[in-house]
């Protein structure tokens, strides 16, 4: 399609949706027109793509995750058919801004933060690679919700992102599956001599799938993202007549991790992963046998990846269908389902790795709790003599009363990975070295990687032409070849187009934090970031601390000789989590002082962002000057948006955590700003038990004035929240060690503040972070993962409108 059919069609689009021409039409009619023009075209790939698989019978991969966070897809989707330049052009023909319609375009907030976005990349990358992939998570009716500040506190408001519809997903009724949740079970003999469950009570829901084609990059392959959303199955709609009954069941897609501090929270949020567990395990059992394969081969035809502990039930859900259904001895189905599972371990937090009351998963998945207690049996006995007995009650699935659902991932798959190199030996020497004991070859490092087309094409098109200039366009389509940039970096005029386009990016945020804050900010200045998840490992009071330091010097001496900083943060914290909360509130009202103090003027601001999201992610990255990667080492699993914010030009301070090593690596010790404890003093503080934080406070006049701002009045309207971080700081030992690291924070901040000063300098670092950014591309992690996990391979698409070559069969 070129620009002249382009404009045809959308005009005579619009008019049979509308009855309108476009001087009549609303941004909203238009977005549906233009959308409504994306899938009808991009539809004829999806169908294709999904025929190639199956006439190939080419093995595929169901990606499981609770997050999926894709944001806006009206330009990704542009962008990857081939179409983001001539619709641009088209529409301003036509008097449209495409701008004004990706305005109109709810976020996709189905997800909290890494997890959901890495999710989102890797279904952008596994379409773009042409490997066979599909997603599978839960329709929420309300996105994560959106945050807003009231007297600078967290409020939360829900986030009706469904409100208008959702135009790139189709319901596909006739795919949905039955759910059963509750009751009781019991197992009786059939006439084969099998054992067979009888349900007795308990509720059955009906999941149906709607279905959002992942489209990829200029390669006519559409993948499947399958959402599941919750329904009353037909023949029990008498049983629902009230309207709270009928809540009771459309509350289990409706909101994103429902509050787990009471018991009907927990229920709820354990409900759910089962939920979209057993409609996608269902599902996918019900493509295969479509195929008319022997059930023995399914190992060899699909590939299921457990994203994080959610959806760890994937293991006994299979088990029970092989079993149960197929009627597969035990043995041949667990040695199945072991070869079909894989499990990615994100944290090395041990809250988050799940763990559920026996009480609580037998009430709520009886049958799958029988089978994770076979599991778990069948374990212990088969360690029982190879292991020692202390190893096997540490790494068995039931203990203490709960069931650990890493535990199982771990037991029941093939491979067990960790998302950065530090963060996998550590799940190898700490976290899962039982484990590791046990299955040595099971354990093996993916380090996560970022969908570098939203990144730096839709995001950054100042920085996007710039390269296009001086390296030419294949790294659009190769990454690595940013690496060509490394040529230029004694070249002043390539240095200067990239500061003017980092400047060009600074003032739209400029006006952006002026029309949403009502702050003016200096875009000459530091435009300093910490973008992430609200949570005291991340570490956000250190970035506040310092920044208070700083206001105090200034109070001391207006003429200091500093650069102008923007202390840009974006982050939401969990509803329940009152600790984060307090920092949220005290962040902003440090904020308020230092953006109101005329002494400071334009030397210190402080910006606190509403409800950050994808959309406003891709406003603030590619202005960043700075990128704040301070969590305490060893917690920070991998990080995501210290890539991002690596690609598109930003410095790095950051501790040795997670990828932060893998980028100090990239770009070389003078090219990023490292402090703090690495990994191996933190754990020789957990292991001597000597970290005293009330000793650094007393022995440091530094931290003294700083800490004391909490609680001396400096900040006003935090006396609550003042004493209770204060409290956490010196009272109750600072947890992730913030008064430890502060002082050599400091420094390294004082050694970016000296390297801004020289601008040509600090452009060449900036370009050697562009430079080497191209290793983090989630193209590649997601061939990592379809080698050495999943053993699945491109396929090619047919021929189509667009001019694309392909052919069924395997590359």
């Amino acid at each position: 399609m070129n620009k002249t059919e382009f404009k045809q069609s959308f005009s005579q689009r619009l008019a049979e949706k509308f009855a309108m021409g476009v001087a009549d039409a609303s941004p909203n009619e238009l977005y549906q027109t233009l959308g409504s023009l994306m899938t009808s075209t991009y539809s004829q790939d999806w169908q294709q793509t999904w025929t190639d698989y199956r006439e190939a019978e080419q093995k595929q991969v169901y990606y499981f995750s609770i997050e999926f966070l894709p944001g806006k897809l009206l330009k990704s989707n542009l962008l990857n058919m081939g179409w983001l330049d001539m619709v641009t052009e088209g529409l301003a023909e036509l008097g449209i801004n495409l701008d004004d319609l990706a305005e109109v375009e709810p976020d996709m907030a189905l997800g909290n933060g890494g997890l959901g976005r890495l999710a989102s990349c890797f279904m952008d990358s596994i379409a773009s690679m042409g490997l066979p992939g599909n997603g599978n998570g839960i329709r929420y009716e309300y996105g994560l919700f959106k945050q807003h500040f009231v007297d600078n506190y967290q409020v939360e408001l829900p986030d009706k992102w469904l409100q208008k519809g959702n135009l790139w997903e189709i319901r596909k009724e006739s795919k949905a599956v039955d759910v059963r949740l509750g009751g009781k079970v019991f197992m009786s003999d059939n006439d084969s001599g099998n054992l067979i469950p009888n349900y007795q009570g308990g509720v059955v829901l009906r999941a149906v799938p709607y279905d959002t084609g992942m489209v990829g990059y200029q390669n006519a392959i559409v993948n499947t993202m399958r959402l599941w959303s919750v329904e009353i199955p037909p023949e029990e709609e008498e049983n629902y007549r009230s309207i709270e009954d009928r809540r009771t069941v459309e509350d289990l897609t409706s909101v994103l991790y429902p509050d787990d501090t009471s018991e009907d929270g927990r229920k709820l949020r354990l409900s759910q992963e089962y939920f979209f567990v057993s409609a996608g395990v269902q599902s996918i059992l019900r493509y295969y046998k479509q195929l008319n394969r022997s059930i023995d081969t399914i190992n060899r035809f699909i590939a299921i990846h457990i994203n994080d502990t959610h959806p760890a039930m994937c293991v006994a859900e299979f088990m029970r269908l092989l079993v149960d259904d197929e009627q597969l001895s035990w043995e041949r189905a667990w040695n199945l389902t072991k070869e079909v599972m894989s499990y990615t371990n994100h944290t090395i937090m041990a809250e988050a790795l799940e763990k559920w009351p026996i009480s609580m998963m037998g009430s709520v998945c009886p049958r799958i709790y029988q089978i994770i207690e076979e599991i778990d049996r069948r374990f212990v006995e088969e360690m029982t003599g190879v292991h020692d007995f202390d190893l096997i009650q540490r790494t068995r699935i039931i203990q203490d009363g709960q069931v650990h659902m890493a535990h199982l991932a771990i037991i029941g798959s093939h491979s067990t990975n960790g998302v950065a190199k530090l963060h996998s030996d550590l799940l190898k020497s700490v976290v899962l070295h039982d484990f590791y004991l046990l299955y040595p070859t099971r354990f093996n490092n993916k380090t996560n990687g970022i969908a570098m087309r939203r990144w730096s094409q839709l995001a950054n098109p100042a920085l996007s032409n710039v390269l296009d200039k001086t390296i030419g366009h294949l790294w659009r389509e190769q990454p690595n070849d940013l690496r060509l940039l490394l040529n230029y970096v004694e070249d002043d005029r390539v240095l200067a187009a990239l500061a003017e386009a980092k400047l060009e990016n600074k003032k739209h945020l400029s006006t952006y934090i002026h029309e949403h804050c009502g702050i003016k900010v200096n875009p000459q200045a530091i435009f300093d970031v910490q973008i992430k998840r609200l949570h005291a490992y991340k570490r956000q009071l250190l970035n506040l601390l310092h920044i208070m330091k700083l206001y105090l010097d200034l109070k001391e001496n207006p003429d200091l000789p500093m650069e102008p900083r923007v202390f840009i943060f974006g982050a939401k914290a969990a509803p329940s989590y009152h600790y984060a909360k307090s920092i949220i509130k005290v962040i902003n009202e440090a904020a308020n002082l230092i953006n109101h103090d005329p002494m400071i003027k334009d030397k210190l601001k402080v910006i606190f962002l509403e409800n950050y999201n994808v959309s406003l992610a891709e406003r603030i990255i590619p202005a960043a000057d700075v990128s704040e990667q301070i969590s305490l080492a060893s917690k920070e699993a991998s990080g995501t948006s210290n890539m991002k914010l690596m690609l598109n030009g930003a410095v790095t301070i950051a501790t040795l955590d997670g990828a932060n090593i893998e980028i100090r690596d990239a770009v070389g010790e003078e090219n990023i700003a490292i402090f703090g404890l690495t990994e191996t003093e933190v754990y020789q503080y957990y292991e001597n038990k000597n970290y005293s934080s009330l000793s650094i406070y007393q022995d440091s006049p530094i931290v003294q004035r700083v800490v004391k701002t909490l609680i001396d009045g400096t900040i006003p309207n935090i006396v609550a929240e003042g004493y209770e971080i204060f409290d956490s700081l010196i009272k109750y030992n600072d947890e992730f060690f913030v008064l430890r690291d502060f002082e050599d924070y400091c420094l390294a901040q004082e050694s970016v503040n000296k390297a801004y000063q020289n601008k040509r300098h600090w452009s060449q670092i900036s370009l050697r972070n562009i430079a080497h950014a191209g290793r983090f591309s989630s193209d590649d992690t997601v061939q990592r993962y379809a080698e050495d996990i999943w053993q699945i391979e491109p396929v090619f698409a047919h021929k189509n409108d667009r001019g694309v070559e392909h052919d069924s069969y395997l590359l």
